[in-house]
């Protein structure tokens, strides 16, 4: 199967969009008292790696991860200040 530079950003995307999820599900899970979220935070911290792992066999790590953690910051500070109403 031949994979270009898109799929991988595509990838990528999907890692950033399921650590948000994974660390909104964390927060909702109140410290795993919570079944639902923590078995979703579980779930999309996995697929976010996984999806990750697939992103990293076509971009560099360095790239990877500064895409990665700028934007999940950025988006995780919007979910926290739109649907937990913190900052």
């Amino acid at each position: 199967m031949s994979y270009n530079y898109s799929q991988h950003a595509i990838y990528l995307l999907g890692a950033i969009i399921s650590e948000v999820i994974g660390t909104s599900s964390l927060k909702a899970s109140n410290g795993f008292s919570k079944f639902v979220p923590s078995g979703a935070a579980v779930v999309a911290y996995g697929l976010s790696f996984f999806l990750l792992s697939l992103a990293l066999k076509r971009m560099g790590v360095g790239v990877a991860y500064a895409i990665w953690s700028g934007l999940g910051t950025a988006l995780i500070v919007l979910v926290g200040l739109f649907f937990f109403k913190v900052l």
